[in-house]
C-alpha cells in the first residue's frame, strides 16, 4: 500500500497487513508442536538450507558418535554416502538406550529421535563432556529428513525404527541377534526442505572428518563414497586415524600449505582440571600469516571465544618477557604486538569442558570464562619452561618476531608517506576514477575493469547515475607474496584504496564504504583470470570485511557474439554457443570476444552491466579457514603444494573459468 492509497482511504490503515481483514487475537497465535517447529524454520537450527545446511545434518550425527569416544566408549566411526545421497552414519558405542523413558512412555531412542531438547547431556551421567550441547541434533536431523533408520546393537538385540519427515512409520522392534554395541543411523535429505540441493560434496566431508580425527587422537574415522560404486570398481574407504592427536593437525596444515618450519616438533602442550582439559598445539613456518583455529568439544569455534583470546593474550605476553629476560630486546625496543608474535604462527587450540556455553546452535562462540583461565595459567607455566628449555627455538621465533616488528613500523611510515604521496587520507579521488552522480553506498557500484580500452567502453556504456568505473592496467602485487611495508604505496593498490575509502589493514572501517558493490570485470581468459584472483587475494588478506559481508562481485562477460541477420545471441559458454547457432538454424556468424575492449559500450552495458540482464557472482566466504589454505597454496611461492592443488580441482575447470 503506497501513500495515495492510504490518503485516498484512511480507514484501510487499520487494518493494513491484516489477514483477510481478521482481527488479531488469540486465534492468530500459532502453537508449533513436536518436530514443526524445526520444518517451519530449519534455518533456527542448522543455519540455512543451502549446502552448508546440509552438510550440517551429517556433522550433527557424527558428532554423536564423537560424544561417545569422549566418553571411552567408541573407537570407530564409519560414514558412507550411498547412491541417492543417502547418509550413514555407525559406530561401536554403547548405543542410544532402547529401554523405555517413563516420563514419556516410549523407547528412549524414539525421544532422542522426535523430541526436541532430550538426550543424555543435561547434567546426568551419560556424558560429562559433549558437543551436542543442545540435544537437539539427532532430533534436527529427524525432522529434516524424507526418512530416517535407525538400528541400535545392545545387549545381544539389534533394535531398528523408521521415520519419515520426523515422524515414526512402526515401533521400535527387534530384527536380529549381534555380538557388537553400537548405533546406526541412515537418511536421506528431504528436497522438500533442501530446494537447492541433496548432493553431498565429498571434499567437504573429507575436510571435516579428518578434522575430528585429529581432534580425538587415536580414534578411527572411515568415509565411503558409494555413490558411483559399481562391482569391477569397488568404493574404497578413507581412513582417518592420528595418534598424534592436534600435533599432527598442526604439522598437516603446515605441509599441506607448503611451509617450511623455524623448529622441526610442534610444541604440544596440555593442562587437565577437573573436568575441563585444555590442549595447545603450535608451530612456526616461514610464512606471513597466521594460522589458529580453535575448538571446544570438538566444535570448530569459528569466531573464538574465552580460549582463543587467552592463547594470543597469552602468547604475546610471554614471548615479549621472554625476550626482555634474554635481552633479544634491549632496553629502549618497543615491546612486540600481538600481530609480530603470531606472525608464521599455525597453532589449533582445543578444549573440553562440562557445560560447554556457546552462543547459539551453530556453536560459533565459547563463552566460559573459566576457559581462558585455564589457557593462560597452562601457558604462563608450560610455555614458559618449553622455551627456557629449548632456546634455540625460542630465538628463532623471536627473530622472526622482532623481524615483523621492524616490517611493521616499516608499513606505518610506508603508510603515511603514501597518504601524503596518493592522497589516501584526503578527499581527493584517484585520476582515473570515473565516479558516479549517486553518494548512497546502498545504490552504488564500483567496477574495477582491466585495462584502459575496456574501462573507456565501460565509462560510455554506464548508467553513471550509479555505476561508477575504476580501469586498472597491468598486473598488480601478488599481497600473498609481499610483507606489509611493500603493499602500502603500491601504485596498482592505491587508487583502489582511495576510491573505496575505507582504509586498508588496521585502518579498515566497513562504515565509509562508498559503493555498495565492487564488481571485479576482467576479460574471460587466463590473464583476466589472474587479475580477478590477485584482487581477491588483496581484499581477502586487507579487506576481508568487504568480501565477508558481500560487497565483492564478479562480472560475468560473454565468450562469443552468435548472430544471422538481425538476430543476435550473446554466450556464455560452448555449449550455450552451440545451442544458439541450433536455435538459429545454423550458419550463423560467430565472434570470439578475446577481451572487454572488442566490445563497443553498448554491448558491453547490454550483456555484463545492465541490471536487467546481467550475471555476477558474488564472492562469498563460507570457511575462512579453507578460504586461507587455498590462497596460501594458490597465490604463495610453494610450488609444489599448487601443483598438486590444480591436477586434483583441474576436472572442475568449465570453459567460464579460462
Amino acid at each position: 500500500m503506497d501513500e495515495q492509497e492510504i490518503k485516498n482511504n484512511p480507514d484501510a490503515v487499520e487494518n493494513f497487513g491484516a489477514v483477510d481483514n481478521q482481527p488479531y487475537d488469540e486465534s492468530q497465535i500459532q502453537v508449533l508442536e513436536g518436530l514443526e517447529a524445526v520444518r517451519k524454520r530449519p534455518g533456527m537450527y542448522i543455519g540455512s538450507t543451502g549446502p552448508r545446511g546440509l552438510h550440517h545434518l551429517v556433522y550433527e550425527i557424527v558428532d554423536n558418535s564423537i560424544d561417545e569416544a569422549l566418553a571411552g566408549y567408541c573407537t570407530h566411526i564409519e560414514v558412507e554416502i550411498l547412491p541417492g545421497d543417502v547418509i550413514s552414519v555407525r559406530d561401536n558405542g554403547r548405543g542410544i538406550p532402547v529401554g523405555i523413558q517413563e516420563k514419556v512412555g516410549l523407547p528412549a531412542v524414539t525421544v532422542v529421535l522426535t523430541v526436541l531438547h532430550a538426550g543424555g547431556k543435561f547434567g546426568g551421567s551419560g556424558y560429562k563432556v559433549s558437543g551436542g550441547l543442545h540435544g537437539v541434533g539427532s532430533s534436527v536431523v529427524n525432522a529434516l529428513s524424507e526418512w530416517l533408520e535407525v538400528e541400535v546393537g545392545h545387549e545381544g538385540k539389534i533394535y531398528a525404527q523408521r521415520f519419515e519427515r520426523g515422524q515414526p512409520v512402526n515401533d521400535l522392534t527387534v530384527i536380529g541377534d549381534c555380538d557388537h554395541s553400537g548405533t546406526l543411523i541412515r537418511f536421506k535429505a528431504d528436497a522438500e526442505i533442501f530446494t537447492e540441493t541433496t548432493e553431498y560434496d565429498l571434499e567437504t566431508l573429507q575436510k571435516r572428518l579428518r578434522e575430528q580425527a585429529f581432534l580425538n587422537a587415536g580414534l578411527s574415522i572411515s568415509l565411503t563414497d558409494r555413490r558411483n560404486e559399481t562391482p569391477e570398481s569397488p568404493a574404497v574407504p578413507e581412513v582417518y586415524c592420528y595418534e598424534g592427536g592436534i600435533s599432527s593437525f598442526v604439522d598437516y596444515m603446515n605441509k599441506t600449505r607448503g611451509y617450511e618450519v623455524l623448529h622441526p616438533d610442534v610444541v604440544h602442550l596440555t593442562v587437565a582440571d577437573k573436568d575441563s582439559v585444555a590442549e595447545v598445539a603450535f608451530q612456526y613456518n616461514d610464512s606471513y600469516n597466521e594460522n589458529i583455529l580453535s575448538f571446544a568439544n570438538n566444535i570448530h569455534t569459528v569466531d573464538g571465544g574465552t580460549h582463543e583470546t587467552a592463547f594470543k593474550t597469552a602468547i604475546t605476553r610471554i614471548f615479549n618477557d621472554y625476550a626482555r629476560r634474554h635481552s633479544l630486546l634491549k632496553e629502549g625496543d618497543n615491546s612486540l604486538k600481538g600481530d609480530d608474535v603470531r606472525e608464521g604462527l599455525t597453532a589449533v587450540i582445543s578444549v573440553k569442558l562440562k557445560d560447554a556455553q556457546f552462543e547459539g546452535q551453530t556453536k560459533a562462540k565459547l563463552g566460559n570464562t573459566s576457559m581462558g583461565t585455564l589457557v593462560n595459567s597452562l601457558l604462563s607455566e608450560k610455555l614458559t619452561d618449553f622455551l627456557e628449555e629449548n632456546p634455540a627455538v625460542a630465538k628463532a621465533i623471536l627473530e622472526k618476531s622482532i623481524s615483523a616488528s621492524r616490517v611493521r613500523e616499516a608499513a606505518q611510515r610506508a603508510r603515511e608517506l603514501a597518504r601524503k604521496k596518493s592522497g589516501l587520507s584526503s578527499t581527493r579521488m584517484p585520476e582515473k576514477l570515473a565516479d558516479c552522480i549517486w553518494s548512497d553506498a546502498d545504490r552504488t557500484e564500483l567496477y574495477i575493469v582491466e585495462g584502459d580500452s575496456a574501462g573507456g567502453s565501460a565509462i560510455q556504456g554506464r548508467d553513471r547515475n550509479f555505476q561508477a568505473i575504476l580501469p586498472l592496467w597491468g598486473k598488480m602485487l601478488n599481497v600473498e607474496k609481499a610483507r606489509l611495508d611493500k603493499v602500502y604505496g603500491n601504485l596498482k593498490l592505491v587508487p583502489i584504496v582511495i576510491a573505496l575509502g575505507c582504509g586498508i589493514g588496521d585502518d579498515f572501517d566497513l562504515s565509509k564504504l562508498r559503493y555498495g558493490k565492487v564488481i571485479i570485470m576482467a576479460d574471460a581468459d587466463v590473464d583476466g583470470s589472474h587479475i580477478r584472483t590477485l584482487l581477491l587475494t588483496f581484499f581477502f588478506r586487507y579487506m576481508r570485511p568487504l568480501v565477508e559481508e558481500g560487497h565483492v562481485y564478479i562480472a560475468q562477460p560473454p565468450l562469443f557474439k552468435v548472430s544471422k541477420g538481425k538476430q543476435i545471441r550473446y554466450a556464455f559458454s560452448d555449449q550455450e554457443r552451440d545451442q544458439f547457432i541450433q536455435e538459429l538454424g545454423g550458419n550463423a556468424d560467430i565472434q570470439r570476444y578475446k577481451g572487454l575492449g572488442e566490445m563497443d559500450p553498448e554491448q558491453l552495458w547490454e550483456t555484463t552491466m545492465d541490471p536487467a540482464f546481467r550475471t555476477m557472482l558474488r564472492v562469498e566466504i563460507e570457511d575462512a579457514a579453507a578460504a586461507d589454505e587455498v590462497f596460501t597454496i594458490l597465490m604463495g611461492d610453494k610450488v609444489e603444494p599448487r601443483r598438486d592443488f590444480i591436477e586434483r580441482n583441474a576436472q572442475y575447470v568449465s570453459n567460464l573459468d579460462i
